[in-house]
C-alpha cells in the first residue's frame, strides 16, 4: 500500500485524479490521506467522487472511503485497465445537478485506457466549461494533439454545454487502445518521448467566442474585442461566433495558437457583471503573454503532460512559459510512484523546464 499525502502542495484535486490512474495503470494499492485539505471545502466533492468511480470502472478497483467529503480514500485496483463502453456522470454524485468538471474525470481515466486492449467509447456529463478546469475546447485544440504527437490517439465530440452551475454539458470520447492484452509494463512503447525545447514556428492563431441563451450581442461584442486585442498587437486571427447549446447560461472566450511542435491555449469565462469586452480581452492578454516568451509550453499543458510523459519509452523534456503549483504538485505526486523520475527546474510563477527520466525501480514493476 503506498499512502500518498493529499494536503501536499496546493492540496487540490490534482494529487487524487493522477494517484488514481498510475494506481489503475501499475496495479499499485493507494491510500490517499488529507484529500484537498488545502481547499475552502476538503474533500471529496462530486467531480472528484466521479473520478474515483470511473477509475474504480475501468481497472474494477475495490474503493474504501469513496463519499461526499471524505478526506480519506483506499483505491485497490482488481485489473488492468479495461476498454469498453462507459459513461459517468457527476450529477450522480450530487444532488440535483452538477457543474463538475467532466475535462478533469476524462483526465483521470483517458490515459490507463489508452493503453488498455481495445477501443473505448466514454460519455461524459456535468461541466463542460466552467472554472478551474480546462474547458472542452482545450482538450480538443491543445491536448489531444499533445497526446497525439506521443501515439495517444482520442477524440471529442460535444453534445450540450454545462456551465456553472447547473452542469448537464455532454461530450463524448473515442479512446484507442494500444495495449496488448499482457500487464503494463512501464516505461511503455506505445507512448513516445517528447523534447519541448522550443514551441517552432507559428501556423495560425485562432479564437471562439460562445455563448448560451444569452443576447447574440454579448458573443458579438466579445469577438470584436478579442480581433481588436490582438490585432492591434499584430496577431492575425480569425475568431468564430456560437451560439452553443445547453441547459443552462455561460459565455466564453477561448484562444489557441498552433505552433511547429505545439499548441497552446486561454480561456476566459464571463460572470454577472463583467462587461463581454473584459472577457476578450482577459483572454487576449494571456495569449499575448505567452507569444512574448519563447517557452514551448503554455503553464496548463505542462502540469497536464507530466503523467503520460511519465510513462514514455525515454526521457523527455519541455520548458514551460510559468511554473505552477500544479506543476510543482503534480511532479510530486508522480515521483511518490517512480521516485525521482520528474525533476521541475525554476521559481513558482517565472519560466522553466521539467525533464522526465526513469527511475531505476517503482511500484507496479
Amino acid at each position: 500500500m503506498l499512502v500518498i499525502d493529499g494536503s501536499y502542495g496546493e492540496g487540490g484535486g490534482q494529487i487524487l485524479r493522477t494517484s488514481l490512474a498510475l494506481s489503475a495503470i501499475t496495479g499499485q494499492p493507494v491510500r490517499i490521506e488529507g484529500i484537498r485539505a488545502g481547499r475552502r471545502k476538503p474533500g471529496l466533492m462530486p467531480q472528484h467522487l466521479t473520478a474515483v468511480q470511473a477509475a474504480k470502472r475501468i481497472c474494477n478497483a475495490g474503493v474504501e472511503g469513496a463519499k461526499r467529503n471524505s478526506q480519506t480514500l483506499e483505491f485497490h485496483p482488481g485489473s488492468a485497465p479495461q476498454a469498453g463502453t462507459y459513461t459517468f456522470d457527476v450529477a450522480q454524485a450530487a444532488k440535483g445537478g452538477s457543474a463538475g468538471s467532466v475535462s478533469l474525470i476524462l483526465q483521470t481515466v483517458l490515459v490507463p485506457l489508452a493503453l488498455a486492449e481495445g477501443t473505448s467509447q466514454v460519455t461524459l456529463v456535468g461541466g463542460t466549461h466552467v472554472a478551474w478546469s480546462p474547458p472542452y475546447d482545450y482538450l480538443k485544440r491543445v491536448y489531444l494533439p499533445a497526446l497525439a504527437r506521443m501515439g495517444i490517439t482520442a477524440k471529442m465530440t460535444i453534445k450540450n454545454w454545462g456551465w456553472y452551475p447547473i452542469g448537464g454539458g455532454r461530450i463524448q470520447a473515442t479512446i484507442q487502445g494500444r495495449g496488448s492484452g499482457t500487464p503494463i509494463q512501464i516505461p511503455d512503447a506505445a507512448i513516445a518521448n517528447q523534447v519541448l525545447r522550443e514551441r517552432g514556428a507559428l501556423l495560425r492563431v485562432r479564437g471562439l467566442s460562445a455563448s448560451s441563451n444569452l443576447p447574440k450581442h454579448i458573443r458579438n461584442r466579445q469577438e470584436r474585442a478579442a480581433l481588436q486585442a490582438l490585432r492591434s498587437n499584430g496577431v492575425n486571427v480569425r475568431v468564430d461566433v456560437v451560439d452553443a447549446p445547453s441547459k443552462g447560461q455561460g459565455t466564453i472566450v477561448f484562444l489557441w495558437a498552433e505552433f511547429e511542435n505545439t499548441a497552446a491555449g486561454f480561456k476566459a469565462l464571463g460572470e454577472l457583471g463583467k462587461p463581454a469586452e473584459r472577457v476578450a480581452e482577459e483572454a487576449a492578454e494571456q495569449l499575448l503573454k505567452y507569444l512574448r516568451g519563447d517557452a514551448a509550453l503554455d503553464r496548463y499543458l505542462a502540469d497536464q503532460l507530466v503523467l503520460p510523459l511519465t510513462l514514455a519509452a525515454g526521457p523527455s523534456e519541455f520548458t514551460t512559459e510559468a511554473v505552477t503549483a500544479h506543476l510543482l504538485t503534480n511532479a510530486w505526486a508522480v515521483n511518490q510512484f517512480f521516485p525521482g523520475r520528474v525533476h521541475v527546474t525554476g521559481r513558482e510563477g517565472e519560466p522553466g523546464s521539467c525533464s522526465i527520466g526513469h527511475a531505476e525501480k517503482g511500484p507496479g514493476l
